[in-house]
């Protein structure tokens, strides 16, 4: 606990993912308390003609809490 999940478009550099979980998981562990080792973050890369789909029209908007869901129009 927690896990950490990002859904973005495929396209970034490994390195950039990489670093972009280590700062989460740092954040997390700052902001929550919990032990480094209680924690994950995964990345699932979703095709922006598959966002709406399998992102948007899935989580429900109650549970964004930070910023608006991304709709493709």
């Amino acid at each position: 606990m927690p896990h950490i999940n990002i859904k973005m478009y495929p396209g970034k550099p490994e390195e950039a993912k990489q670093s972009l979980a280590d700062k989460i998981m740092v954040l997390a562990q700052e902001e929550l308390g919990c032990p480094m080792e209680a924690l994950s973050v995964s990345i699932q890369e979703v095709a922006p003609e598959s966002w709406n789909e399998a992102v948007a029209d899935v989580i429900p908007g109650d549970a964004v809490v930070a910023g608006e869901m991304w709709r493709v129009k």
